[in-house]
């Protein structure tokens, strides 16, 4: 893989507000792609996480939380540097699970696949909409791609990964409209803590439609914090 500094992608302050993230562009500040998704879910998922919480307890179910997000953390930071050509074969010597977790998405989602990369934790945004970052930009198998590095403690199936979809519709959508750009796919890399590597892949009409959508989210989210 090389880099391709084709894109100059900008740098920006990050915050919180009224528990929504929010990065600024030009003194605009515009809400994450991850806030719109938390603040529109619906009343379904809503209901399930509720429910999950009531099963296991709201001090399990926040272990379990900051221990996923502390795992993703560290596993997108140890996929970073090994893309960045920062660490060697050595680095997967120890047994951590979130290098284990590294290795089975460099091994067989990256490795032999990901020819380029134009920019990593890229900080994408919508004019006067929305704002985000990428995991990865650049060429993936021979095409343009926006792709996103996950990690679940369980396989996943399409069904229960739509936010994950929503995300790549967010992101290649602000790439295309900022940069010009045709970007027509999108990927998820995902490892569970049993080392189960999958990836999903959306592309074509299908990303379309997953742009679409997150723009009718966009649209509801502003309707719920009185936004114009």
């Amino acid at each position: 893989m090389i880099w391709n500094n084709k894109f100059s992608y900008p740098k920006s302050s990050r915050s919180m507000e009224d528990g929504l993230r929010k990065y600024l562009f030009n003194n605009a500040k515009l809400p994450s792609v991850t806030s719109i998704l938390q603040a529109t879910k619906s009343e379904e998922d809503k209901a399930a996480i509720k429910n999950w919480v009531e099963r296991v307890g709201s001090a399990e179910a926040n272990r379990i939380k900051n221990e996923a997000s502390n795992r993703g953390t560290s596993m997108h930071s140890y996929i970073e540097d090994f893309l960045r050509g920062r660490i060697n074969e050595s680095f997967f010597e120890s047994n951590e699970k979130y290098k284990n977790m590294a290795k089975e998405i460099i091994d067989k989602g990256i490795k032999g696949k990901l020819e380029e990369i134009y920019g990593i934790e890229t900080t994408l945004h919508y004019p006067e909409k929305y704002a985000g970052t990428a995991d990865l930009v650049g060429v993936y198998q021979g095409k343009e791609v926006i792709i996103d590095f996950k990690q679940a403690n369980k396989p996943k199936k399409v069904d229960y990964i739509q936010d994950y979809f929503l995300q790549l519709g967010a992101y290649t959508l602000a790439h295309n409209v900022v940069y010009k750009t045709n970007i027509t796919s999108g990927v998820i890399l995902l490892c569970t803590v049993d080392n189960l590597f999958q990836d999903f892949k959306i592309e074509g009409k299908e990303l379309i439609m997953y742009q679409n959508l997150f723009l009718g989210r966009v649209k509801k989210f502003n309707e719920l914090k009185n936004l114009p």
